[in-house]
């Protein structure tokens, strides 16, 4: 009878096959799926090398590879993806959480620093899986959070996450501000909306596949959500307030003039790790 693989083993044979499917980052992703058939993490998998699989764990880390080099995102593999401090289940029903969208938290936990109230009301519009919300909820507890989005399955992982992490998030259904009614006023509002033209052939390619279309392409070449959402923000935001929007690196100079035809000051622009243009911002 032929032995069992080790655990080094199978993870080398995992490395291989992401590697001729063109992962970019086989070891790594091999380790994660390793770690998720075996629950253990990259220490163990280390130290227990020479450990046997077992015919179960085989065939649980060979069926996750082949949907892996299928293209199916890793978060979705795996259900989770790590955002800001934060590790928040995703799933395909929502958008999974991006490094770049961390600078739009960075830029709102600025702005309600300099705010001149203790519990500031911060909304996040189109949340998914409360990406942004939570963030910031856990770097300042102290903020009354709210969020919205169209998608009810987006919203109930948003609300699972908010209860995993401990954290109060109100939470609403609709579309944009059409969720906002009788009309209460923030101080914040954040927005990561889709901002993708729709002929964008990126679309068809990676991971973007796997994700709902109505998250991530908007009409207008990608800027229908984000004039709607400047359009309609402004009678929302307490005097003072600040409306932050993440959008496409060849974006902002339009944003930045709907903001300000839109009666909004102090707009202004952040760039990306990456030095494209990433979060605009402005003032009512």
């Amino acid at each position: 009878m032929e032995a069992p693989p080790t655990l080094d083993t199978l993870l080398q044979g995992l490395r291989t096959r992401l590697q001729q499917a063109g992962v970019e980052s086989p070891g790594l992703e091999a380790r994660m799926l390793l770690s998720a058939t075996t629950g253990l993490d990259t220490a163990q998998l280390i130290a227990r090398g020479s450990d046997p699989a077992s015919t179960a764990q085989a065939a649980h880390a060979e069926a996750l590879c082949q949907r892996r080099c299928a293209g199916e995102p890793m978060a979705h593999i795996l259900g989770r993806r790590a955002f800001w401090t934060l590790e928040l289940g995703v799933s395909p029903v929502c958008l999974i959480p991006r490094p770049e969208t961390e600078l739009l938290v960075e830029q709102a936990l600025a702005v309600i620093d300099e705010l001149d109230t203790d519990a500031p009301r911060v909304l996040d519009l189109g949340t998914g899986p409360g990406t942004i919300i939570l963030a910031l909820k856990s770097e300042r507890p102290d903020i009354q959070a709210f969020a919205s989005d169209r998608s009810e399955g987006a919203l109930q992982q948003a609300q699972t996450n908010a209860h995993a992490l401990g954290l109060l998030v109100q939470l609403w259904q609709g579309d944009w501000l059409d969720a906002l009614t009788p009309q209460p006023h923030f101080d914040v509002i954040t927005c990561n909306p889709p901002y993708i033209d729709p002929d964008d052939p990126h679309l068809t390619r990676g991971d973007l596949r796997f994700e709902p279309r109505t998250a991530l392409a908007a009409a207008e070449h990608g800027l229908a959500d984000l004039h709607r959402v400047i359009d309609n923000a402004r009678p929302h935001l307490k005097p003072g307030g600040w409306l932050l929007l993440e959008h496409g690196f060849d974006q902002g100079e339009r944003v930045r003039q709907r903001l300000q035809q839109a009666g909004y000051r102090d707009v202004h622009t952040q760039k990306d790790p990456a030095g494209h243009e990433r979060t605009s911002l402005g003032r009512h």
